[in-house]
């Protein structure tokens, strides 16, 4: 398994923390490694094996601790002396009141503590009320396109490499199995893993059949902005009839499984954000693939998709930007910049090359302007940067 250290070079700085740790990303995206790959820098840093303690709470070895009581006496048995421990707690999520023990050790012990979950609202609730400033949070996500090169021992990408990560996605397990069949049966059991545990189980969601075809318009609709409207006269049309609140309800739980994650839009001019006509992208392409035999058609969608999450991963708030008369595919915000990108499969038409770098021509301020896609030849003009995909995923650059 390779080094994530785009994620690492995060979570370092609190190691020795008492802040807890909280590494939170969709099933199977590689939470567990990363926190073995921790372990490994601790105890490289000169950590005594025996200061360290891991659990990872979907391990059968561990099923008798359900609640807060349980965790905190096994926990206590363990510690056996003053010095400081490392606690990692895999999915805690599965331990009930988790938050008030993991707030008791680190009120009362010399601990650094880590916490996974598969679940965004992890720190909602009980958690953050316990914990008020004192934690930091880390998404953990699928390979990057440049780490999926990594795995794949690919030391110059080109066109075709990109094409394979936007058709199959990064999940870190999909690149040990040996043929399509085996990654679309790894894909589609990872996709009833999260539908079925961390959706219907932990939410109670009644209606299976439905979360499915939510699932699958989100799917085999990426990068498009979501109307409640336009999804709900399509289950009308397959005689589904579905309450706009159902709708948003059962859209909220496929948000928390982390499955996709959604981008609201900006007002550029008004600087504010707006609560209407988001955009949903998918964690990881390759979901998308089993369940939409079109999917790989929408290549200029999944692009988008790929640099959404590319720029999340960089460390951005990302938003759909609105302007007078139409939208930027994305507002980028960090550390007080701001960043624009419109992205496109080719630039193969003048009419094509007009609306992409004319999508900034009602935006006045100074901030960088990029225009992606998988053209080789250079086409910026006007102040607007033009990048190849290729060349915009490497991870120099930024």
């Amino acid at each position: 398994m390779i080094k994530r250290e785009q994620i690492l070079k995060k979570i370092r700085p609190f190691y020795n923390n008492e802040l807890i740790k909280v590494l939170i990303g969709l099933r199977r995206s590689g939470k567990s490694v990363l926190l073995h790959q921790i372990i490994e820098e601790l105890l490289e840093s000169g950590v005594n094996q025996k200061q360290i303690i891991y659990m990872n709470f979907e391990d059968f070895q561990y099923s008798f601790i359900t609640g807060a009581q349980d965790l905190y006496d096994y926990i206590s048995k363990k510690r056996e002396n003053n010095e400081k421990y490392y606690l990692f707690f895999d999915e805690i999520q599965m331990v009930t009141e988790f938050e008030r023990v993991i707030n008791s050790f680190r009120a009362t012990w010399d601990v650094s503590i880590f916490i996974t979950g598969s679940n965004s609202k992890l720190l909602s609730g009980e958690l953050a009320t316990l914990l008020s400033g004192r934690y930091v949070t880390f998404r953990v996500a699928p390979f990057s396109f440049c780490e999926a090169c990594e795995m794949r021992q690919i030391k110059t990408p080109g066109d075709e490499d990109l094409i394979e990560y936007m058709n199959w996605g990064g999940m870190p397990q999909r690149f040990s199995m040996h043929s399509e069949s085996e990654t679309r049966t790894f894909l589609q059991d990872l996709y009833n893993s999260v539908v079925l545990r961390d959706i219907v189980q932990r939410t109670g969601a009644k209606d299976v059949d439905l979360l499915n075809r939510i699932m699958e318009y989100l799917m085999a609709n990426p990068s498009q902005t979501f109307s409640s409207q336009g999804i709900l006269k399509y289950f009308k049309s397959v005689d589904r009839n579905v309450s706009t609140q159902t709708l948003y309800n059962y859209l909220d739980h496929i948000q928390t499984s982390l499955i996709v994650s959604k981008a609201r839009r900006y007002d550029i001019r008004g600087k504010q954000i707006l609560t209407t006509l988001d955009k949903y992208y998918l964690t990881d392409l390759g979901l998308g693939r089993i369940h939409n035999s079109g999917f790989k058609l929408e290549m200029g969608a999944l692009l988008e998709n790929v640099v959404y999450n590319e720029l999340l991963n960089r460390g951005y708030e990302v938003y759909v930007g609105k302007i007078p008369n139409g939208e930027v595919d994305f507002v980028a915000l960090k550390d007080e910049k701001k960043e624009y990108y419109q992205v496109t499969y080719y630039l193969y038409d003048q009419k094509v090359i007009d609306r992409e770098f004319g999508a900034y021509k009602g935006i006045a301020d100074n901030y960088p302007k990029y225009v992606i896609s998988m053209d080789k030849m250079n086409f910026s003009r006007e102040g607007i940067i033009h990048f190849n995909a290729l060349e915009f995923l490497k991870d120099d650059f930024h």
